[in-house]
């Protein structure tokens, strides 16, 4: 059987970055940037910003909780009608966020990037393919509901 010819209104990239502070920042603004290019929204529309903030956490996450030495981690971006899903793949499949996301003591310093992902993301999750991977997702509106 064929194989179906892609969606050409769906847009899809997907990268692997060092599981370091560089890689993750780089996924932040290759995120970004990947997205504005795609929807023609400004790098300052509250989509975009929320496209950083989203991205900059399960980067972040990956890079302190799914990091195992020499592994990088995988950022995908799939851009659907009104919603941009953002994956991130990392090599630690036995460290499943909680959800909700455990609210942490004011003190703390850390601790608080899920709970801000469920605060911004319309949707996310994680899923569990192999014994040697997992990816969380979230997926952010491209634009306003209403």
């Amino acid at each position: 059987m064929p194989t179906p010819a892609p969606d050409p209104t769906h847009h899809h990239l997907t990268l692997r970055f060092s599981s370091t502070r560089r890689g993750a920042r780089l996924a932040r603004q290759l995120a970004v940037q990947q997205f504005t290019e795609w929807t023609g929204l400004p790098h300052d529309s509250e989509a975009a910003r929320t496209v950083a903030l989203v991205t900059a956490e399960l980067a972040a996450n990956a890079v302190r909780h799914g990091k195992l030495p020499g592994r990088d981690f995988r950022l995908a971006l799939l851009l659907l009608p009104h919603t941009l899903r953002i994956e991130v793949t990392d090599s630690r499949p036995d460290r499943l966020p909680t959800r909700p996301p455990a609210p942490q003591p004011v003190d703390e310093t850390s601790g608080r990037g899920l709970l801000l992902v469920e605060a911004y993301a319309a949707r996310w999750g994680w899923t569990v393919r192999d014994a040697f991977t997992k990816t969380v997702w979230a997926e952010v509106q491209t634009h306003p509901a209403g």
